[in-house]
């Protein structure tokens, strides 16, 4: 089966940082984007990061200048390194291949299972 499983979620005071992983099980990133997306309670699941696989970035506003991501290649691992974060950053977090942004849409696939992010002192 292909999927993502992801690891790094937790409880963060506000200001803080998390890296979250999503590693690959049963094929290659080597020629997908990776995006990533959070659902926060009683919100729309939302795409807020992706890097395509030329080496490309792109951020939601929220996000902007805060989140980065990144992928090794050798472990078929893309990350979200997750800075500054605030209470309103709390969600779960998804990764899958494709990009959910509007400004740059590929249909995603290979979700991951989620993990919880929570942001409070």
């Amino acid at each position: 089966q292909e999927q993502f499983v992801e690891s790094g979620g937790g409880l963060v005071q506000p200001g803080g940082s998390l890296r979250l992983s999503c590693v690959a099980s049963g094929f290659t990133v080597d020629y997908l984007a990776i995006g990533w997306f959070r659902q926060a309670p009683g919100k729309e699941r939302e795409g807020i990061a992706c890097s395509s696989s030329s080496g490309a970035k792109y951020y939601s506003d929220s996000v902007k200048g805060r989140f980065t991501v990144f992928r090794d290649r050798a472990r078929n691992t893309g990350y979200l390194q997750m800075t500054s974060l605030k209470p309103e950053d709390t969600a779960v977090y998804y990764c899958a291949t494709g990009c959910g942004l509007d400004s740059h849409w590929i249909l995603p696939s290979r979700w991951g299972q989620g993990t919880q992010v929570t942001v409070s002192s």
